[in-house]
């Protein structure tokens, strides 16, 4: 199942023109690779922070980035990109233009991806990472080798095991937590953090691997399995679609 598209929610000229102001378009472009905070987004377009504030006010007040409080510090905010949103407008703008511009879904060749090793890393390494590990195994077929890890590791969590078997028949009931520490000798192509606390401490890997940010709640609350059940099937379907621009973005790029 590729990524959930929704709806188109404005006009198409009102899309262009908020996506297509340059400083905007520059914003979305950074926040597509990696989830950000202001600060870091003022450096990379090169605009002062008060004017960089006032566009992602407007890409937020149009549904096409969210931003969510940093649990590293409450301070800062992380601003992410909705990738499918943005989708679904460039869709409808140009079937507004012509039937025939509007974007139809791919089915992606992941096989078509160059054999690479992905770490995922979470701060207890008990649910986040451990359900991005599997996912992305299984829907690169194999393309990808994947393992997690975190900095304060947990037990595996039984409701990230419940989702992955209930939602994706996928199995992590025998998988294990681990300290980054593990593999901190060990070359990867990519590595991920999906939560903040552990961007925080990640350390630099050999290699020079590409490093990004996805910053996802922590579905383990400390309320009852039961009633985070549905958070965890939130988190999983959250990781499920990032996972999939992934795939996409690396089956387009030429093979080493």
């Amino acid at each position: 199942m590729g990524p959930h598209h929704p709806a188109s929610t404005v006009a198409p000229f009102e899309f262009l023109q908020l996506a297509g102001h340059p400083v905007r378009w520059r914003l979305l472009s950074e926040l597509a690779r990696s989830d950000r905070i202001v600060h870091e987004l003022t450096e990379l377009v090169g605009e002062p922070q008060n004017l960089v504030s006032y566009h992602l006010g407007k890409l937020r007040d149009g549904g096409l980035v969210s931003a969510r409080q940093s649990s590293a510090d409450r301070r800062d905010a992380y601003y992410t990109a909705d990738l499918a949103r943005i989708g679904a407008e460039l869709s409808a703008a140009g079937g507004a233009l012509h039937p025939a511009l509007r974007l139809k879904p791919t089915s992606r060749d992941h096989s078509r991806i160059s054999p690479m090793k992905i770490l995922f890393l979470c701060t207890g390494n008990s649910a986040r990472s451990q359900m991005a590990e599997v996912l992305i195994k299984a829907r690169s077929g194999g393309a990808i080798e994947a393992v997690s890890a975190g900095s304060d590791p947990k037990p595996l969590h039984p409701n990230a095991v419940r989702v992955m078997r209930d939602e994706y028949g996928l199995d992590l009931s025998g998988h294990g937590s681990k300290h980054m520490d593990v593999f901190a000798d060990q070359r990867f192509d990519w590595v991920i953090s999906l939560c903040d606390r552990v961007r925080e401490v990640c350390p630099e890997f050999p290699g020079r691997p590409e490093v990004i940010h996805w910053s996802i709640a922590n579905p383990a609350t400390g309320e009852s399995d039961r009633i985070t059940y549905k958070l965890f099937r939130q988190t999983a379907a959250e990781l499920a679609t990032r996972i999939e621009f992934l795939l996409a973005g690396l089956s387009d790029q030429p093979s080493t």
